[in-house]
């Protein structure tokens, strides 16, 4: 039996590191996360939702197309 006291040290953070490593691995595979396509089309649902609960539609077809032709001078 070792009697110095860092290779105690050593022994203990080893399986500590080890139990943490397993106990990481079972959360992944029990917790699987979502694809980042999936979060990022509930995103993009939802912004349009929003926009088009807040947003009227143009009625008059000279301001849409004006709207729609519109450049911001700092996009440029």
């Amino acid at each position: 039996m070792p009697s110095n006291p860092l290779i105690i040290l050593l022994i203990i953070l080893g399986v500590a590191a080890v139990v943490s490593i397993i106990a990481f691995s079972i959360y992944r595979f029990l917790h699987p996360k979502l694809t980042d396509e999936i979060i990022e089309d509930k995103e993009k649902q939802y912004v349009q939702e929003e926009l088009d609960r807040i947003l009227k539609p143009i009625e008059d077809e000279k301001t849409a197309q004006e709207v729609s032709e519109y450049v911001d001078k700092e996009d440029e």
